[in-house]
């Protein structure tokens, strides 16, 4: 029997599942074992088959303008409880960080004032909202929601990428990925003690309803989604239903008064927390953009009067400007007093006096990204790229260095992934979830693990043709073993989907995908 490892060969990477060629790591000899025996037609046939089961489900997303089922690969990416705790740890730190920057950049603006962060970064900053300021968000909560990107470096140590505060996606592809996994592989969650991801919709909503208005005996949530054609549309819709919740469009609601109320069959009713799940710009034409057709007007005035909050608050790109990402360590350390549990990946600041010139000079050495960059889009990656390229991305650095920062290229570790009827090592990442309900920050066990599909590429958006692995979390000890279907308390709507980080023209649809 043809064993699917055999001509299995380490990249030049910290590879997931081998310490070295046919030493397995300890945590994934369970895997091995079960994977082992299969006939490689016979894994291709059970990928083919899931597959088949994603698009009846209606996760499928957009690639090359064709539609195709979510890449959802067959190996697991194993985290032991010792990692976890790690990574939760250093997320829920980072969470922390970046509220207390958003509370004072639309506050006393103490950072500045003291030095730790230049103003110009604010000022200068697409997404800082005057309009924001003076909102006092209840329980002190801008960011319910947060996905921050890690990679392991070659040293196998995490490091964080980047950080998504707006309208972060993929934890959809969290709960079917378990979902499809617990399928196919029934046995190996009770064996290894993988913990559950099933419970995030619950915090979702606690920690939605805590942020509602002070007062509110019974608080009303909806998700507002921009509609059926956003890319992640299918997520919007899953939420809201796991959540029990309805699920609204821009028309649905209407202001009155400083207050929003939603349009039913039984009449009016008030609306206290919008999970809205599209731009800032789009949001309210009364305040933002006076084209878009898919917010409701007055609603950012509601909640500046205090009658609805908004999740995630306006404004939070501020904290999620790339530029911005090379001081969060900094401001661990000012809001905090601790030092940062997971490193930033070496960055570099154009737009500083000195910088300019050096990322210039070094730049096929270096990762180029735009400050305000989604989906893997507009990354030049220095030594893989040609010299129109890399001359094309010079001229655009020299001519507006704030719109960009530069990293040493990390050469992301790599984990077994099935390639046609083979396995080959290939680049992954990370993306935790991050619930914040103003008393705790819990991050869902896993998270998103986004891999890059081709050889050799270290860009894994399913919008640059990457796929994904179900993420597991070893408990230290058993854990509850069931995973059963979530109870549809709304009608199940199975629209179509087009990946976590889309391609469609998002600016259109009205939701920046991070």
């Amino acid at each position: 029997m043809a064993d699917i490892f055999d001509a299995y060969a380490l990249a030049d990477a910290w590879d997931e599942m081998f310490v070295r060629p046919g030493e397995v790591r300890a945590a994934y000899e369970p895997v091995l074992a079960a994977l082992q025996p299969i006939e490689p037609t016979e894994l291709r046939f059970r990928a083919d088959q899931m597959a088949r089961a994603f698009t009846d489900r209606g996760v499928t997303y957009a690639f090359a303008g064709e539609e195709r089922p979510w890449p959802l690969d067959l190996v697991p990416r194993i985290l032991d409880a010792l990692e976890w705790d790690l990574i939760q740890r250093g997320v829920a730190q980072r969470v922390r960080a970046l509220e207390a920057y958003l509370a004072d950049a639309y506050g006393h603006c103490r950072a500045f004032e003291d030095g730790v962060v230049p103003w110009r970064l604010l000022l200068s900053s697409a997404h800082f909202h005057r309009a924001a300021q003076g909102i006092a968000p209840p329980g002190g909560v801008r960011i319910h929601v947060a996905g921050i990107d890690l990679v392991r470096d070659e040293a196998g140590d995490f490091r964080v990428l980047e950080d998504n505060v707006r309208v972060p996606s993929g934890v959809s592809y969290v709960i079917e990925n378990r979902r499809a996994m617990t399928r196919i592989f029934p046995s190996l969650f009770a064996e290894q003690h993988v913990v559950p991801v099933d419970g995030y919709a619950q915090r979702l909503l606690a920690a939605l309803r805590a942020a509602a208005p002070d007062g509110t005996a019974d608080p009303r949530v909806v998700v507002l989604t921009p509609g059926p054609s956003n890319a992640a549309y299918f997520e919007h819709a899953l939420l809201a239903r796991l959540m029990g919740v309805q699920l609204v469009e821009g028309h649905d609601l209407v202001c009155r008064k400083n207050r929003v109320w939603m349009r039913t069959t039984r009449g009016e009713v008030p609306v206290h927390v919008v999970y809205r799940r599209l731009d800032d710009d789009f949001l309210d034409p009364l305040h933002f953009r006076p084209d878009s057709v898919i917010g409701c007007p007055g609603i950012l005035s509601a909640a500046q009067a205090g009658t609805v909050t908004l999740a995630n608050a306006v404004g939070n790109g501020i904290a999620d400007d790339k530029l911005l990402y090379t001081y969060v360590p900094d401001l661990i350390r000012y809001y905090l007093s601790e030092e940062p549990i997971l490193p930033n990946v070496e960055s570099f600041r154009p737009d500083e006096p000195g910088q300019l010139d050096a990322v210039l000079d070094q730049i096929d050495q270096l990762v180029i990204k735009p400050v305000d960059g989604a989906g893997g889009q507009g990354i030049v990656i220095g030594p893989k790229a040609d010299r129109e390229t890399l001359e094309r991305t010079r001229e655009a650095v020299a001519a507006d260095p704030r719109g960009w920062i530069a990293q040493r290229p990390v050469a992301l570790s790599t984990s077994p992934t099935l390639a046609g009827e083979r396995m080959a090592p290939r680049h992954i990442d990370l993306r935790p979830f991050a619930v914040n309900d103003g008393n705790d920050v819990w991050v869902l066990p896993g998270g998103l693990t986004r891999v890059a599909l081709q050889e050799g590429n270290l860009i894994v958006n399913s919008s640059q043709g990457g796929g994904s692995k179900d993420t597991w979390v070893l408990a230290e000890g058993p854990t509850e073993t069931p995973y059963p279907e979530p109870a549809a308390t709304l009608p199940e709507v199975a629209p179509r989907q087009h990946g976590p980080d889309g391609n469609l023209n998002l600016v259109q649809e009205g939701a920046q995908q991070q």
